[in-house]
């Protein structure tokens, strides 16, 4: 199981950024994943995590599933699909992978699940990686391991 790259000041995956989330991301043979508490800190009404936040997640986990395969790409598309509340406390496990691409669009996949295993959300995402000096940029904000 290997760890995907970061940018340590990312919200999402940052370990730098004292208000983030600080998930770690892994690959195996066929997807990303990670997993997340649903913290109090970020409900969007008493006890239930914020679908925006569940979203960001969700995009980020297919966007490292781009990154796993060595690419740099930032979101162009996404739709979320919200299946049940996710309630404060509760930890969820976040999956993506690379469906297709075609050039230098990528399609993409994601699931959320709650501690019964059971999808809370999904999405489907398109991916496109730059070129010229806007893909230098992406590259180096990727911390050096």
């Amino acid at each position: 199981m290997d760890e995907i790259i970061k940018y340590s000041h990312c919200f999402v995956c940052g370990d730098s950024n004292e208000v983030g989330l600080k998930a770690r991301f892994f690959q195996d043979d066929r997807q990303v994943f990670t997993e997340v508490k649903a913290s109090d800190d970020f409900e969007g009404y008493r006890g239930i995590y914020h679908g925006g936040i569940l979203s960001t997640v969700l995009d980020e986990v297919m966007l490292k599933a781009i990154l796993a395969i060595g690419v740099y790409a930032v979101t162009a598309e996404m739709t979320v699909r919200f299946l049940k509340p996710v309630r404060t406390g509760d930890k969820i496990k976040f999956t993506g992978r690379v469906v297709t691409s075609k050039g230098r669009i990528y399609l993409t996949e994601g699931q959320a699940f709650g501690e019964d295993g059971q999808p809370v959300a999904t999405a489907k995402g398109k991916y496109f990686e730059p070129g010229g000096e806007f893909g230098v940029q992406l590259m180096e904000s990727i911390d050096v391991r």
